[in-house]
């Protein structure tokens, strides 16, 4: 699964990287060093004309939901179900976004202790910008409001990830990432060939402070290697 993860890029890198037309104001981003289920998440959409930066609360609500809590539990989505499960598969047709990171967290659990788990933080070897497969939908309650959620995507863990967790989150290649925004792209088996495991060799993994198992944490001591 995918339950953590940074965004602490510039602003101003992030609108160059992700070239959106339309974006949030700078004043609405700050640096997080701890992303959790539940808060508002930086995305990419695609309106069918152009790319749009927003904000996305992380943990999915089907149009068809009861309760807006239903999120919590749809906070990611198998790659390998998203054609078949209900929760994901309109959204798979014609809702795809990208979800901003630099960085996500996963825990290993230390054998010599058996309450515990390590922290490990993982990113690309260059350190860059990368987008995650997302799902999103509009869900309207019975007040009128609308709230825009968003789900990441996991796939099968490459041979860095495995022997931390079996499941990654799908982090696509940017020459991938306008196939898989466009709406009109309704190729589900050429979608399905996205979903794959990002390269090892392109990525880096270490150890990082247990601070990061509260949400209350959030700063640049979270990424410092241990």
């Amino acid at each position: 699964m995918c339950g953590r993860y940074t965004l602490i890029a510039p602003f101003v890198l992030i609108i160059q990287r992700f070239h959106t037309a339309k974006h949030i104001e700078a004043s609405n981003y700050m640096p997080n060093y701890n992303i959790a289920p539940g808060s508002n998440v930086m995305a990419v959409v695609n309106d069918g004309r152009e790319n749009r930066l927003g904000l996305l609360r992380w943990g999915l609500i089907p149009p068809w939901a009861d309760d807006e809590k239903i999120g919590y539990k749809l906070i990611n989505a198998r790659a390998e179900s998203l054609s078949t499960r209900a929760s994901f598969r309109s959204a798979y047709q014609k809702k795809r976004c990208l979800i901003l990171a630099d960085s996500f967290y996963e825990w290993k659990r230390d054998t010599s202790f058996r309450k515990t788990k390590q922290p490990i933080r993982f990113q690309l070897r260059t350190g860059e910008l990368f987008a995650m497969a997302g799902l999103w939908e509009s869900w309207q309650n019975p007040d009128g409001r609308k709230v825009f959620s968003c789900t990441i995507i996991t796939t099968e863990a490459n041979p860095l990830m495995a022997p931390i967790h079996q499941r990654m989150p799908v982090i696509l290649h940017k020459e991938d990432e306008a196939d898989w925004l466009d709406p009109k792209n309704q190729d589900i088996r050429g979608l399905n060939q996205l979903l794959h495991p990002f390269e090892e060799e392109l990525m880096l993994a270490y150890p990082v402070s247990q601070a990061v198992n509260s949400t209350k944490n959030n700063g640049p001591e979270l990424i410092q290697s241990i």
